[in-house]
């Protein structure tokens, strides 16, 4: 039976909303494996409970988040923000603090006694595949990653995860995206992935580039099920059950 339980984890004196999904219990699903999972632009950590149900019912403990200024967190000049000149510019500040916050919220998760250090992996849907791909640069205790209709490429921002191939490997990098995205065109995750092949030479079953070319930013219903469960398989196959 899958639970769900709500938690704000104290980070820095200010607190991070978060949902845990699991079968039976948290710590037991923690020892398999702790999947942060983070949602898109305006939505909140509710809106993927049935993709968190579904990690949890592969075993792990997912942990869906309210990204900085969403949720219960949501900025009180949010719509604003969203119209404003400087949109582009505000949003990645978001995912920019969002993925800051990953190292601190596994620190917490371990403290609980509900996440193995060595048994994290993350993953996100748009602004959360953003997140995801910053979070890979801000701890290097993440195993697996499956950014969803992201990008690397931060404009505007130094420290753009695009700038460092050379620190994903060995992390096993899935990336998927939409061939006919407008609001996130696929090009700068596919370039990237160009890139990364060259540090993967030695394990290439660790990164893997899918792109859905029919498909826009709302995929079709027949693509989404094809990437979630491509997803859902990435975490099984390298977080797999331990010996």
């Amino acid at each position: 039976m899958i639970k769900i339980r709500e938690n704000k984890i104290s980070i820095d004196g200010y607190s991070v909303p978060v949902l845990m999904v699991f079968e039976e219990d948290p710590a037991k699903a923690g020892e398999k494996g702790t999947i942060l999972f983070y949602h898109g632009l305006t939505a909140n950590k509710e809106t993927n409970l049935k993709e968190l149900k579904s990690l949890a019912g592969r075993g792990f403990l997912a942990v869906g988040v309210d990204n900085v200024g969403h949720g219960e967190r949501k900025f009180p000049d949010f719509d604003q923000r969203m119209q404003h000149p400087d949109f582009e510019k505000n949003f990645i500040d978001m995912v920019t603090r969002t993925s800051e916050e990953v190292p601190r919220l596994v620190d917490q998760l371990i403290k609980m006694g509900v996440t193995n250090p060595d048994r994290v992996g993350i993953g996100g849907i748009s602004m959360g595949g953003f997140i995801t791909y910053g979070g890979i640069l801000a701890d290097k205790r993440i195993k697996v990653a499956t950014p969803i209709l992201g990008s690397p490429r931060w404009k505007g921002n130094g420290e753009s995860p695009h700038r460092y191939p050379e620190r994903f490997f060995p992390i096993a990098l899935l990336s998927q995206n939409a061939g006919q995205d407008r609001s996130v065109p696929p090009q700068d995750a596919r370039e990237f992935h160009q890139r990364l092949n060259l540090f993967y030479a030695e394990s290439p079953e660790r990164i893997k580039y899918t792109e859905y070319p029919h498909s826009g930013h709302f995929m079709s219903e027949e693509d989404w099920n094809s990437l979630w469960e491509a997803t859902l398989n990435w975490f099984d196959n390298f977080l797999p059950p331990q010996e």
